[in-house]
């Protein structure tokens, strides 16, 4: 197992799979994810990880975009660089665990790839993989390749990123979008709020 001060190798495969069902909908095009954020009501923040410094961080490193907060994780624990976000140890798995107070984050998706101990990004196949097991596997080239998650019912609390074959690189994520929408009982609030000041106002 190597770290950011050893040398590392690539393994290039191709292998592509891609997700769709009435209630979870998973695409690599960012255009199409922003459409189905839209069409779900939600409202988007983006963590782009720039106001971190560069350096090592222990797991469970903590911060937080607009409502959202979020904690990453990872054996060996963790590297930022330039705004790269990502494992200090190759081959080990990159989670973020979120959440957002009265809100339900009901999509996420960003720039998932592997990078080499100088952060150069590398092909390898890389899995991203929500909390409930809804996964997508690809092979990624670049620090642009994108994946994003989108359910129309259920919340999402969790994201992580592995490489199965490419364990002398790193897993790393150059940004990540998070789509917020009211949690039910926030929508029962406001509508009963709404309706108590119009019966003021009778």
């Amino acid at each position: 197992m190597c770290s950011r001060i050893l040398p590392s190798t690539f393994v290039a495969l191709s292998f592509l799979t891609t997700t769709a069902s009435a209630a979870l909908y998973v695409t690599p095009n960012n255009a199409i994810f922003n459409a189905l954020m839209n069409s779900t009501g939600c409202t988007s923040y983006v963590e782009t990880f720039d106001s971190i410094p560069t350096g090592f961080f222990a797991s469970g490193y903590s911060s937080s975009t607009g409502p959202v907060h979020w904690t990453a994780v990872a054996t060996g624990d963790l590297f930022v660089d330039n705004g790269f976000f990502s494992t200090n140890m190759a081959g080990q798995m990159l989670t973020f665990n979120f959440n957002a107070p009265g809100l339900n984050i009901r999509a996420v998706g960003g720039n998932f790839f592997a990078a080499d101990s100088d952060f150069t990004p590398m092909p390898a196949i890389v899995v991203v993989e929500l909390d409930d097991g809804t996964s997508y596997v690809n092979l990624t080239t670049f620090d642009q390749s994108f994946v994003g998650f989108v359910s129309t019912t259920a919340a999402i609390s969790s994201i992580s990123l592995s490489l199965p074959i490419s364990t002398n690189l790193f897993a790393t994520v150059d940004s990540i979008i998070f789509g917020v929408v009211p949690a039910p009982g926030a929508l029962g609030l406001f509508a009963l709020a709404g309706f108590a000041a119009r019966r003021r106002r009778a």
